[in-house]
């Protein structure tokens, strides 16, 4: 008898092999389009510990997809707690800003899944920023923050885009005494802190407490992984089958949120042209960082264009043809790395795909089953004053 482990990695290859065949005979005309989803489709219309195992290189520490939880009813009781409260009004007031205009919710707006759709954002003084803003669904989840991972908290990453001089332009020591002077906000620290003492300390905590409350909606795959197998077309589930291998997406973007949490240089440096950016290397000091941003979290991802650590692409089609190209065409030669240690090296995750059209489309499809309907959170009708 072979041990258990071989026969199942066994049925595995042999499901993959029928997989691949299928995709052979498609390409050379032998096949349908619409029989090879159909074939696929059936593959994954069955609990999740019976699919495919997904293609992943070897080294890849991944997590297989997981369902988002229902709305718990204890989310109305967590929003009415005194710090959630006074994080809400503190996220909406433009007070925390020195020109008294610019809010947090400026960048990150309810009404466009918590960030502003713009390339970069626009701050203190009509300044734009280097980075496009990054959605704050699902923030509390997150192992580091901003693009390239310079903070580890929510407490410790508010102090950023509040004293930032194209930002919110505050001096952080001076926001405690501004705030302390309206009553509204005494009232509101005292029933969070037991004083009605306003501290830095007390304001980040408050916006951390806030943004934790913001989750993702349950998308049509969250209902497909739970059972309800029509939620998703046959095209849908071929772009997810794409997704787990011939594409490549799930070494890096699996788990639940579709993230590895880690940072990798994709190939979009502009390394000594327009638009450098030297990524996580400005964070480390170390000439391997140079380029690599945080993978971010696909969940909602078509409501959160335009995409990339810059914001410079707005089409998705154009999106997954960049990733089709293998984006090695402006890596480092160990000559030119060896000549200047800061030339970037793409990731060797990135690799030509020789994806189709339609299979783009089907790509295309899956990550618009992967994005729930927007929660637009209405703002405060009025402020503490």
């Amino acid at each position: 008898m072979f041990p258990k482990f071989f026969v199942m990695r066994y049925c595995v290859f042999v499901v993959l092999g029928i997989i691949f065949s299928l995709q052979a005979a498609f390409r050379s005309g032998d096949a349908t389009g619409r029989s090879l989803t159909d074939s696929i489709a059936t593959l994954y219309r069955k609990p999740l510990s019976a699919w495919p195992l997904p293609a992943i290189d070897s080294g890849v520490q991944w997590q297989e997809f997981a369902a988002l939880p229902g709305v718990d009813t204890a989310y109305f009781t967590l929003m009415e707690q005194p710090d959630v409260v006074l994080g809400k009004y503190l996220f909406f007031d433009p007070l925390l800003s020195g020109s008294n205009q610019i809010s947090c919710s400026s960048c990150h707006n309810p009404q466009t899944s918590w960030a502003d759709k713009l390339n970069t954002p626009i701050g203190h003084d009509h300044q734009t920023g280097r980075r496009n803003t990054l959605s704050l669904l699902n923030v509390s989840e997150r192992k580091t923050l901003f693009w390239d991972g310079r903070a580890t908290t929510l407490e410790e990453q508010a102090l950023a885009p509040i004293s930032a001089h194209d930002e919110m332009a505050m001096d952080a020591r001076q926001l405690p005494a501004k705030l302390q002077q309206y009553r509204g906000y005494r009232e509101l620290f005292r029933a969070a802190y037991g004083s009605d003492t306003v501290t830095f300390h007390r304001i980040t905590g408050a916006l951390a407490a806030f943004q934790r409350t913001l989750t993702s909606r349950r998308s049509r795959f969250d209902r497909f992984l739970d059972g309800e197998y029509n939620r998703l077309t046959d095209q849908e589930i071929y772009g997810m089958h794409l997704f787990r291998t011939k594409a490549r997406c799930m070494n890096c973007h699996h788990g639940p949120h579709f993230t590895d949490e880690d940072f990798h240089n994709i190939g979009l440096t502009y390394y000594q042209r327009k638009y450098e950016d030297l990524g996580r290397y400005l964070v480390t000091g170390n000439p391997d960082d140079v380029g690599k941003f945080r993978t971010p979290s696909l969940r909602d991802v078509m409501n959160t264009n335009p995409w990339m650590h810059n914001g410079l692409f707005d089409n998705i089609t154009g999106v997954l043809n960049l990733y089709n190209s293998g984006m090695q065409m402006n890596s480092a030669t160990p000559e030119q790395k060896a000549a200047d240690p800061l030339y970037p090296v793409t990731d060797p995750l990135m690799k030509k795909l020789d994806l189709s059209k339609a299979e783009i489309q089907a790509l295309e499809a899956f990550l618009e089953s992967i994005t729930a309907t927007q929660y637009k959170m209405r703002r405060p009708e009025t402020l503490p004053r």
